[in-house]
């Protein structure tokens, strides 16, 4: 439960008056780590950067990634559509001062960051100048490089059986090993460096190593007031195209494996496949079948995948801890339970002993040595933590005792070992893992969920460092055992058809988010005996109505190096790209690219002599096109099998339609926007069908020429979309 100093912390009331003592410790340089995304102690954050924006002797840098702010509005169209989203949705959320000031930010404070939101940091200076670029697993080490003193996170608080506890929710990513490393230092080298928690009794309580001991902290600001209400992530829709990337990478996932998977619409699109496969199988298959996907692709699904029913079932083992998980918990496919000992979880995998306890468990651990056929206290504690023996079960002198009841405790006497089994079992293994996973983030019902949980049931979600979760190294043995099968389906930008990918930054070296932990997926899938690494890429994007391929021939900036290729998946298809040459790399990626840049592509290919001049794209590959796949898909999606929000959403109609139609103008070229001014200079009847609309707007009624402006062009947005008359 962490690196005790058997010293409790301070308590504070107000944030400033632990501020005050951060500076009385620390000194006025400040070089404060605070965990990515929701785990921010933001009313600390803000006040560190008041003080420093008022005290110019001070200077504050923040290491963190994925600073989260409310949205925020550029105009009073954007106002009227956005305002009223961001009272229901994040009523108290405290906005990060730091965030609002980006662009203006004093001198004395630095903001580094190694990962962004996507895209929402492409043209700040202070972000750009400022971003670390390091794996996941990196981030701690390059923190302590960049001479952090001071931690900082949102915990929650709970007192069991008279002792008091803390969690650290949904982010022991990071600050769990940086925690422990801060405290070797301070003690081995003098390092000034202290560790500070602020509470919020909404941030679920989590379990495994999330939960830390009173005296990992030294200052605390535990104060209800300053409760709020975690960061909310409403749900993206699910294109086709992403239903059709998810619905393939689907049936490479492995019943009895293991996933991971990330947050968006993609990834929104492989689980709502899974569900699919599992709830409504035949469908499934009707779809995939439909898309040619089980034909074309039959003996890798063979080997690695399957579209049947769940029966073993998934453990997730994945970085991030997506709220979509929970549906694939509550339908039964998340149920594989890992244990965290080499000898049970090798057993289990062999299928020597399963969930429910019997003699043959007992048998199978003596004769694999995990306990001692002459049973000491170690090896009764062993099987009593779990649950092969029942917790009453003592060793005393020498005799295993229950009770009243007394036995010896040679398990090789087959006399006394019947005895003991038939006594002192217990009836089903303890301390399985479900989830494996480092932080978490989404919607609101994802964190009411969490909150409602049995405590038994919660504890099966193992929140750990990042540092366990996304490598081998350290305990290699076990998380191969554990990560069997294991399918870690990531997202990308671009890929080039040689099968580097392209994932966190641009050819003019603009970042976009970051590596994450992109890498150590594909690193652990190349090194785990039956792993693979899926990477979602959609074939096209369109930027001002202008249509590009995402598969490129080269490119400046890579995530993955070609020589780590592995699969790749778009709308058109399954690239096993795994020990093929240049040759075969190449043609299996033009089977999977649009149509519309095939050939572009395979003429560069030729020129610089990477596959046969006479080569020529087969027949079926050269019809792939967004029309095939709505074609394909329609019928799903009139019979709701397909949707836009499998998992719901948190918007009104009117909104997701306003939303959709205000943003493609907003995207159209120079031809487009002068439809748009010609627009707003039209007449337009009003008709029935775009009240709602207007009246969301709060311009069903304009009182001024700016307002009646405003309306024509909701209108213009609304007929542009399709969406009235």
């Amino acid at each position: 439960m962490g690196l005790s100093t058997n010293i409790k912390p301070i308590y504070f009331d107000e944030v400033e008056a632990c501020v005050d003592e951060i500076i009385k410790r620390v000194g006025k340089e400040l070089v404060v780590a605070a965990p990515f995304g929701i785990g921010k102690p933001n009313h600390l954050l803000n006040s560190l950067y008041t003080r420093v924006k008022k005290d110019k002797s001070l200077h504050l840098k923040i290491i963190t990634a994925l600073n989260l702010n409310r949205p925020t509005w550029k105009n009073d169209l954007e106002r009227r559509l956005i305002e009223p989203m961001v009272k229901r949705l994040w009523p108290d959320y405290p906005d990060l001062l730091y965030i609002n000031d980006l662009g203006k930010l004093p001198e004395n404070f630095e903001l580094i960051q190694f990962f962004f939101k996507p895209g929402a940091r492409l043209n700040c200076s202070h972000a750009q100048q400022n971003f670390l670029c390091s794996n996941y697993t990196h981030a701690v080490r390059d923190g302590v490089i960049q001479g952090v003193n001071v931690l900082v996170q949102q915990i929650s608080k709970k007192d069991i059986n008279g002792k008091r506890y803390f969690s650290m929710s949904s982010d022991p990513d990071t600050h769990l090993e940086a925690g422990q490393i801060m405290r070797k230092m301070t003690k081995e080298k003098g390092v000034k460096g202290i560790l500070v928690g602020q509470t919020n009794q909404r941030a679920p309580f989590m379990y495994g190593k999330a939960l830390v001991d009173e005296d990992f902290y030294d200052l605390v600001i535990d104060n209800r007031k300053y409760d709020y209400e975690m960061f909310h992530v409403p749900k993206e829709p699910v294109s086709l195209t992403d239903w059709t990337v998810g619905l393939q990478a689907s049936t490479l996932v492995k019943d009895g494996g293991t996933l991971q998977v990330g947050i968006g619409s993609l990834g929104d699109a492989v689980i709502s496949g899974l569900l699919l496969r599992h709830e409504n199988n035949s469908e499934y298959k009707n779809i995939l079948n439909d898309l040619n996907v089980i034909d074309e692709n039959k003996e890798l699904i063979d080997t690695y995948g399957g579209t049947e029913k769940f029966i073993e079932g998934l453990h997730i083992s994945s970085e991030m801890f997506v709220d979509t998980m929970i549906e694939l918990y509550k339908a039964g496919i998340i149920k594989r339970r890992v244990y965290d000992n080499i000898t049970i979880q090798r057993l289990v995998n062999e299928g020597k002993i399963n969930g429910e306890i019997c003699p043959g468990t007992l048998r199978h651990l003596m004769e694999n040595l995990a306990i001692h056929q002459q049973l000491t206290e170690e090896d009764v504690n062993f099987l009593k933590e779990f649950g092969i023996f029942k917790q009453e079960v003592q060793l005393e002198g020498g005799s295993l005792k229950l009770g009243e009841m007394e036995f010896s405790n040679n398990l090789g006497d087959p006399a006394n070992f019947k005895e003991i089994t038939s006594n002192c079992l217990g009836t089903h293994l303890k301390n399985g893992i479900l989830i494996n996973t480092s932080f978490f983030f989404g919607p609101n019902k994802f964190y009411e969920y969490l909150r409602s949980m049995p405590e038994d049931k919660l504890k099966e979600i193992n929140m750990r460092g990042v540092n366990e979760i996304n490598q081998l190294y350290g305990n290699e043995k076990l998380r191969t055992l554990q990560r069997r099968d294991g399918r870690f389906i990531n997202a990308a930008l671009m890929v080039m058809l040689n099968g580097a990918i392209i994932s966190h930054t641009l050819n003019n070296c603009r970042v976009v988010s970051g590596p994450g932990g992109q890498y150590n997926f594909v690193s652990m899938a190349h090194a785990l005996p039956d792993a693979r690494f899926l990477i979602m890429v959609r074939s096209t994007r369109t930027d001002r109505g202008k249509v590009s391929s995402n598969i490129v021939w080269e490119y400046g900036e890579i995530t993955v190096p070609r020589h780590l290729r592995d699969i790749v998946v778009t709308e058109y298809g399954i690239a096993d790209l795994r020990g093929k040459t240049d040759k075969q790399v190449i043609i299996e990626m033009l089977k999977i690219t649009d149509s519309k840049f095939q050939e572009k592509l395979l003429k560069k290919a030729k020129k610089y002599k990477k596959v046969p001049k006479s080569y020529r794209i087969p027949d079926r590959y050269r019809y792939n096109t967004p029309e095939k796949i709505q074609g394909v898909l329609k019928k799903y999606k009139d019979k709701n099998i397909i949707t836009d929000f499998p998992f719901g959403t948190d918007f009104t109609k009117e909104e997701l339609v306003l939303g959709k139609a205000l943003k493609a103008i907003a995207k159209e070229n120079i031809f487009g926007k002068l439809k748009l001014v010609k627009g707003m200079f039209s007449k337009y009847s009003i008709s029935q069908e775009a009240m709602p609309y207007l009246e969301r707007m709060e311009l069903d009624s304009p009182k001024n020429l700016k307002e009646r402006m405003m309306q024509k062009i909701v209108l213009y947005a609304l007929k542009n979309a399709k969406a009235i008359q």
